[in-house]
């Protein structure tokens, strides 16, 4: 019962003029960049960082959540209406939304995606509220093995286990890694990397790398390799925005088992819902098969039922790992940490107790969000659609001169603008090599975590590195990233000789 107690304090708090108004920015600005092609929501929570700092902590987070929650929202518009998914996680969902939209059911798909969108993250964000304190206790128990050995999960699983080269992630982590360690020692004083630069001892912002590696490196690919790129034509949905009783009974036990299956996700730095969303497309067109009259291929509403709510209850789940473990599974959230850390949070087990008003307000204004964006995208898809039409001109200008003033409004230092220009061509040439960037913020928010929690082990211990495998709880991360390890080994073995195969039989 305290937790209902303290979730009504916190909606007391959110429910505020002022807070009920961010929640609606959040929403709107989430489902917009969610919406246009190349944006995203880690690009938005990195660009209204430098512009936040001067809100409410409260006020800023309960933004940033809607802005998280509201990418994934509109993320599958466009894929449904043009076949072309906005974001890596709207993938799957456009295999059967799309072809629904060919075949008339445009407005029944979006419907679909919406409300899928919202139970997956309404399910999870009931879970989080009863969950998250019993995490955060659970966290209070650790010490610097176990938070070391909870960042090397992170850095492994996100940076080779998720992606399709692990070289090329483990080279961005390296990077980020390294970016990291630039600046003063914080126990010897002594400066590390700096070449003698005074404007690097206190390191480099985290904020000029997140805005420049994803905010403007997307605007100089764009400008350099994108520019032949061509809007498709966008299909109009026509007829009801909603579904009848036979869809809805088609598409419950898909949202149901979507929800169910990203949920774990949110939970494990796995790099976000991409990996949920295609596992609960799977599970449908596997269940599919097996009736008989197969509807995968012909806009299965099934197909794009699942993956909504997995995506979705992804991100709901990660939000609270977040607020309880300190732990970021994808780049937005790891953009979200270090926005607590500028802000003098930390989270775990300390942000319950330190700041219980700022943390069960920015819970209930999960369930607002979800409320609020379904109201948004429910009857008004096709408008947020119009987006499409801006010019990519326009767009990316406003975009980069965006960067620019968040810089210098936060630093007033003409070094961080052209810093931002020199990591923001490093982002560009990872995105030209097709090299994640996820693995790169990661990297660099958990890497003084990582570091310090290593320093502090042997310390404490006389120098005995053994003391980072001692307690059960790091033994068991070490086993699970074992197991992870093994099973995406043999995954990738089976995919390389499957398609050995098939160019010998072609």
């Amino acid at each position: 019962m305290d937790v209902l107690a303290l979730l009504g304090d916190g909606f007391a708090g959110a429910l505020t003029p002022a807070n009920l108004l961010w929640v609606v920015v959040g929403c709107l600005l989430g489902t917009a960049v969610g919406v246009l092609p190349g944006l995203g929501s880690s690009m938005a929570v990195a660009l209204l960082l430098p512009v936040t700092f001067s809100l409410d902590p409260t006020a800023a987070f309960i933004m940033f959540a809607g802005v998280y929650f509201g990418g994934l929202f509109g993320d599958s518009t466009m894929g449904i209406l043009m076949n072309t998914p906005g974001q890596a996680s709207a993938i799957a969902s456009t295999f059967e939304g799309h072809k629904m939209a060919l075949n008339g059911r445009a407005a029944q798909a979006l419907a679909t995606a919406a409300i899928g969108a919202f139970v997956g993250g309404m399910i999870a964000s009931i879970l989080v509220v009863f969950l998250a304190p019993a995490l955060a206790a659970f966290s209070s128990s650790f010490g610097p093995a176990e938070f070391f050995a909870l960042a090397l999960f992170a850095f492994v699983t996100t940076s080779s286990v998720v992606t399709d080269d692990a070289l090329k992630g483990l080279g961005s982590l390296c990077l980020g890694l390294g970016i990291a360690v630039i600046g003063v020692d914080g126990i010897s004083g002594a400066p590390r990397f700096t070449m003698g630069v005074p404007e690097l001892f206190d390191g480099i912002s985290l904020v000029t790398v997140t805005v420049a590696i994803l905010a403007l490196g997307e605007v100089i690919y764009v400008a350099c390799l994108a520019r032949h790129l061509k809007d498709g034509k966008i299909v109009q949905p026509k007829g009801r925005p909603w579904l009848s009783k036979r869809e809805l009974r088609e598409a419950a036990p898909a949202w149901l088992r979507g929800t169910a299956i990203g949920l774990p996700f949110g939970v494990v730095p796995a790099g976000g819902s991409e990996i949920p969303t295609f596992l609960a497309y799977g599970l449908e067109k596997r269940l599919d098969a097996r009736r008989k009259d197969p509807q995968f291929g012909k806009g299965a509403i099934r197909g794009l039922a699942a993956p909504e709510a997995a995506g979705n209850s992804t991100t709901g789940m990660a939000m609270g790992a977040l607020l309880s473990l300190g732990l970021p599974i994808s780049a937005t959230a790891a953009i979200m940490l270090a926005a607590f850390r500028q802000y003098g949070l930390q989270p775990g087990p300390l942000l319950f107790d330190r700041a219980p008003d700022l943390v069960w307000a920015l819970l209930a204004s999960f369930f607002i969000a979800m409320v609020v964006l379904l109201i948004i995208n429910l009857p008004f898809a096709m408008v947020w659609a119009k987006l499409l039409r801006i010019p990519r001109a326009y767009l990316y200008a406003g975009i980069a001169v965006f960067c620019g003033l968040g810089i210098y409004a936060t630093s007033g230092s003409v070094f961080d603008l052209l810093m931002l220009l020199g990591i923001g061509i490093v982002g560009f040439l990872m995105r030209a090599l097709d090299v994640p960037l996820a693995p790169l913020i990661i990297g660099m928010v958990l890497g003084p975590l990582a570091e310090t929690s290593l320093r502090d082990a042997a310390l404490s211990a006389d120098g005995d590195f053994s003391t980072l495998v001692a307690g059960p709880i790091p033994i068991v991360l070490y086993a699970i990233l074992a197991i992870v390890l093994a099973i995406t080994v043999r995954s990738k073995v089976v995919a390389r000789r499957a398609s050995k195969r098939e160019l010998v039989d072609a």
